[in-house]
């Protein structure tokens, strides 16, 4: 394998229907992945993450730009790319007619995994997402959470040196969530490459070493999640209830956001005391926090990443 694990230069992707106007999904995404790390593509529905892993992966082939997976072009060359990637598409699930021990070992051994590695990775794998309990059950009874674990499992098994993952937690309860965290990060000092997509803040921060902010096919801002947050300029996030209105009161003290009930100010730790005695003077109620990526998203995209 050579080059990154991942780099794109101005992929851009759009779709055409006969009678409707051209629909661009992708405006010129440009990012590189490199070895070893976990990277998140954070954005709202639709902002263009599942068409570029879609196009990453070799399943669509972009409209113009190009893409490389350690090296080898995806549109080019794809049949050089797949050895080295395993994919969990968004929303997919396990053949229903198959168990997920059947399914885990199933693709492993259509990977060309030899059965006895199929046999330990697929044991390993189950036992890893919480489902050796539902090994031996057939996979339409298994409920939406288990059928993502089974699907997660599937791919976390192939320990592929390049791992896409779409939206890979949806469903899961926050046990299961955290179990698929943990071995995302224990596949990565195995020297697996993970590029995962979520709307999950959550996730994002505490997976990725560095995630791209992604709205309307294009990447607004990157970094690490850290550098995010300090980019919304202050450490302090003070929500002030029952102050919707009041919004040049406070905007000499930082980032102002008036959701229509309350504000929120992102201010420096040495203007926090001014501020509560304002919103004392006021009769405002106070409650002070630590900025959040939300609050780097809501600065970057200008709307929250569950608005539609």
């Amino acid at each position: 394998m050579t080059g990154e694990a991942l780099r794109s230069e101005q992929l851009r992707k759009v779709y055409t229907t006969r009678g409707s106007p051209p629909v661009e999904a992708l405006a010129g995404v440009s990012m590189e992945v490199r070895r070893g790390e976990r990277v998140a593509l954070l954005g709202r529905n639709g902002a263009g993450k599942t068409t570029f892993l879609r196009i990453a992966s070799t399943l669509l082939r972009p409209t113009s730009g190009t893409i490389e997976v350690f090296g080898h072009d995806v549109a080019r060359t794809p049949e050089r790319v797949r050895p080295y990637i395993a994919v969990v598409p968004q929303e997919g699930k396990p053949f229903f007619h198959l168990t997920p021990r059947e399914q885990v070992y199933t693709y492993l051994l259509a990977r060309g995994l030899s059965r006895e590695t199929a046999k330990s990775r697929t044991e390993e794998a189950l036992g890893r997402m919480g489902l050796a309990d539902f090994a031996d059950r057939l996979a339409i009874t298994l409920s939406g959470g288990q059928r993502q674990r089974t699907m997660v499992a599937t791919v976390i098994a192939t320990e592929a040196p390049l791992l896409f993952l779409d939206e890979p937690t949806i469903g899961m309860d926050p046990f299961a969530r955290r179990a698929v965290w943990d071995t995302f990060r224990t596949l990565t000092t195995r020297g697996s490459t993970i590029l995962l997509t979520t709307h999950y803040l959550d996730e994002a921060e505490a997976l990725s070493h560095r995630l791209y902010i992604i709205e309307g096919g294009r990447v607004l801002q990157s970094g690490t999640a850290e550098q995010l947050k300090r980019s919304v300029g202050g450490t302090l996030k003070v929500a002030l209830a029952g102050a919707a209105g009041m919004t040049e009161s406070f905007e000499s003290f930082g980032s102002v956001i008036d959701d229509g009930e309350h504000l929120s100010v992102i201010v420096s730790p040495e203007r926090l005391s001014e501020l509560m005695e304002l919103a004392l003077r006021a009769k405002v109620s106070v409650t002070v926090g630590p900025v959040t990526l939300e609050e780097a998203f809501l600065r970057v995209v200008g709307r929250s990443i569950n608005e539609d």
